[in-house]
């Protein structure tokens, strides 16, 4: 992998991340009125409690990342582009596929650039790859 690549990864990542922080689901598009937006939230090991994100959130999908990955940028790119066509009721947990190695045992997660929707209980009900905004929302459901 080059630095470009890398480079490239970690800004989408961070620009995503800065862009649709979970502070901030709501954004005002007129004088009293609220639309919610979907969440983000970077998994942190010992940190993110999946079980309870799951059991607060509406859908909750983890989305296993790697820098080195081609697909992967591209889907966070289109991510951080797309942001705003992402289901409100989604929460999307970015994890990394090179260092989650527990949790993607646990999701039975072989590829990275996969996407695992998890039920209240925080037990996987659908993996996919790839796919975008489109496939988020199309798999979400």
């Amino acid at each position: 992998m080059t630095l470009a690549n890398l480079r490239g990864a970690l800004v989408a990542l961070a620009t995503l991340t800065a862009a649709v922080a979970p502070a901030f689901p709501t954004i005002a598009v007129a004088a009293g009125e609220q639309v919610e937006r979907a969440k983000l939230i970077q998994y942190e090991p010992g940190k993110t409690d999946l079980a309870a994100v799951a059991a607060e959130n509406e859908k909750t999908v983890v989305f296993f990342f790697a820098s080195w990955c081609p697909n992967c940028i591209l889907t966070l790119t289109e991510l951080s582009e797309k942001w705003s066509d992402v289901e409100p009721d989604i929460t999307l947990v970015i994890a990394d596929y090179d260092t989650e190695t527990e949790l993607k045992a646990k999701y039975g997660v072989t590829y990275q650039d996969t996407f695992v929707l998890l039920d209240s209980k925080a037990e996987s009900v659908k993996l996919w790859n790839a796919g975008g905004v489109a496939g988020l929302n199309k798999n979400s459901r």
